[in-house]
C-alpha cells in the first residue's frame, strides 16, 4: 500500500501520533473478532475533550451486523459529547497500514472530512489526512455549510 503523505502538520499541544497508535492498540486488545480473526482498534483525538476516545471492531454472526473500529469509535464520541475528531489512529496486523473501509470513511468525513489519520507503517508510522484517501464524500450542504 503507498500512501501520498501531504505536508502534515502535526500540532505540537496534541499527544504524539506514536501515542495515538498506542491507544488504539490498547483498544485492538479488547476487540471481538471470531469470525475474521482480525482485531482492528481505533483511537479518536477529539477536539474539546480531554481523553482520547477508544474502540474496536465488534463482530456477530449475521456479519452485516458488525461494527468496525472507527465507526465504534465515532459513536462512542458523539455518545461522550464530543463533535470533531481531529486525528485517529487505526491499527490491524502490527507495522501494516489498516486503512478504513469506504463506509468508515464516509462515517468519519460526517464530523470532519480534514481529519488527520495515523497509520502503522513497520516498526514507525505515516500520517496522512481523510481527505487525502477519501477525497469526495457525500456531505449534505446544510451540514458543509455549518462547519
Amino acid at each position: 500500500m503507498t500512501l501520498s503523505t501531504p505536508q502534515v502538520s502535526w500540532p505540537e499541544s496534541w499527544p504524539s501520533p506514536s501515542a495515538l497508535l498506542e491507544a488504539a492498540r490498547e483498544a485492538q486488545r479488547r476487540s471481538y473478532s471470531p469470525y475474521s480473526g482480525f482485531p482492528v482498534g481505533a483511537a479518536l483525538l477529539v477536539e474539546g475533550m480531554d481523553e482520547l476516545v477508544l474502540a474496536c471492531n465488534v463482530e456477530n454472526g449475521s456479519y452485516g451486523l458488525s461494527i468496525c473500529a472507527e465507526r465504534s469509535a465515532a459513536v462512542a464520541m458523539i455518545a461522550r459529547g464530543g463533535k470533531k475528531p481531529l486525528a485517529a489512529a487505526v491499527v490491524g496486523r502490527r507495522g501494516e497500514i489498516c486503512l478504513p473501509c469506504g463506509a468508515c470513511r464516509q462515517f468519519l468525513a460526517e464530523f470532519n472530512p480534514e481529519m488527520f489519520l495515523v497509520f502503522e507503517r513497520g516498526d514507525s508510522f505515516t500520517l496522512t489526512s481523510l481527505a487525502e484517501i477519501f477525497p469526495a464524500p457525500f456531505l449534505l450542504t446544510e451540514q458543509s455549510e455549518g462547519r
